[in-house]
C-alpha cells in the first residue's frame, strides 16, 4: 500500500501552503522552528517522514533566510530518511540570474539549483520560471507549471472586444504570442532600453494598439516601472484600456504607488508571493488548486503533461 504523502510549509508562503494542503485533502505536516538569540534558526519535523514522500512548500523570495530555510528543511527530511523530497517553489528566487550578462558575475539560478540538489531534493516543482532554460540546471526532475490554465479563462471572462495581447519587453514575446493564439487576439511588443537595472531609458511599441483593449503579460512584476510605463505609453498610443496579468507579485520599492497612480485598469497576480498590503487595483488568483492537483498526480505516478501546456 502506498504511503500518504506529507506536505510541510516554510514560513514565507505558509498561507499558500495551507490552501494547497486543503485542496489536496489533508492537513499540513507538523514542524517547529527553533530560534537562537543570534538569529540562527533550526527546523524540526515533529512527525515521521521515514520512507515516504515529502512536499516542502516555500517560495524563495528575499531575504535569503527563506532560501536557507528551504535548504535546511530538505536536509532535515533527507536525514530523517524520507524517500522522495520534492521542493515546491511557487516562486523560484534568483531566476533572473540565469546567465552571465557581463564579466565577473555569478549565475545565481544555477547556484540555487546546485544548493537544492546538494541539500537532498529529489524533485523540483515551480511555476513560470523567468527563463525556461533554468530547468536544465537541475539533474533531478523539474515540474515547470504554467499559470496560463488560470489566466486564460480569467481573460476570457472579461469578454473584451478588440483584444490585443502585449508583452512589456522582447523577452516575453513568446508568452504573448501563445496567449494571442489561444485567445484569437492580436499581439504587440513593447520595446524598451534600460539605463541600468530597474531603470528604463525609453520605450515604444511594435504594433498598433489604437482602439484596442490591451492585456499586458509578464512572469513577474518587481518595481512595476516597466509595467506602468508600458501602460501609460499604450494609452498614449490610442489604446482604449490597459490591464496586466503577472504571475509573481514581487512588488518591491515604489511598486504599489506606481501601480495605483498608473493607467492600469487592474493588475491580476497569483499568490505565489504574499502581497505586502492590499490594493484596489490588484486582484489575486490562487494557484493552490493547481499545485495540489499536480502534487497528487506526482504522488500517484499519473501524467501531469496537461499542466505544461502554455
Amino acid at each position: 500500500m502506498q504511503a500518504t504523502a506529507k506536505i510541510f510549509a516554510g514560513r514565507a508562503t505558509e498561507d499558500l501552503a495551507q490552501k494547497i494542503s486543503k485542496s489536496y485533502g489533508q492537513d499540513l505536516g507538523k514542524i517547529q522552528m527553533l530560534h537562537f538569540s543570534d538569529g540562527e534558526f533550526q527546523p524540526s519535523f515533529e512527525e515521521t517522514v521515514r520512507g515516504g514522500r515529502v512536499f516542502i512548500v516555500q517560495s524563495t523570495t528575499p531575504p535569503a533566510d527563506n532560501l536557507f530555510e528551504m535548504l535546511q528543511m530538505i536536509d532535515a527530511a533527507k536525514r530523517a530518511s524520507a524517500k522522495h523530497i520534492t521542493a515546491v517553489l511557487p516562486y523560484f528566487g534568483y531566476a533572473r540570474q540565469d546567465r552571465k550578462d557581463k564579466p565577473r558575475v555569478p549565475i545565481g539560478a544555477k547556484l540555487v539549483a546546485n544548493l537544492l540538489m546538494a541539500a537532498g531534493a529529489t524533485r523540483i516543482m515551480t511555476m513560470d520560471l523567468h527563463a525556461d532554460q533554468i530547468q536544465g540546471f537541475f539533474e533531478v526532475p523539474v515540474d515547470h507549471l504554467y499559470v496560463s490554465s488560470l489566466f486564460l479563462p480569467d481573460i476570457q471572462k472579461l469578454k473584451l472586444t478588440d483584444l490585443t495581447i502585449a508583452s512589456p519587453d522582447m523577452g516575453g514575446s513568446k508568452r504573448a504570442n501563445n496567449y494571442g493564439n489561444k485567445l484569437g487576439a492580436e499581439v504587440v511588443i513593447c520595446y524598451k532600453q534600460r539605463k541600468a537595472a530597474n531603470e528604463i531609458g525609453s520605450m515604444t511599441v511594435i504594433g498598433d494598439v489604437e482602439g484596442r483593449n490591451v492585456v499586458l503579460l509578464d512572469d513577474m512584476v518587481d518595481t512595476a516601472g516597466t509595467l506602468t510605463k508600458a501602460a501609460d505609453m499604450l494609452l498614449a498610443k490610442g489604446a482604449l484600456s490597459v490591464r496586466a496579468y503577472c504571475t509573481h507579485p514581487v512588488l518591491s520599492g515604489e511598486a504599489y504607488e506606481r501601480i495605483e497612480n498608473s493607467a492600469l485598469e487592474e493588475l491580476v497576480v497569483t499568490d505565489t508571493i504574499p502581497l505586502k498590503r492590499p490594493s484596489d487595483k490588484i486582484r489575486v488568483i490562487s494557484v493552490a488548486g493547481l499545485f495540489a492537483d499536480v502534487m497528487k498526480r506526482v504522488h500517484q505516478h499519473e501524467s501531469i503533461s496537461g499542466h505544461f501546456i502554455m
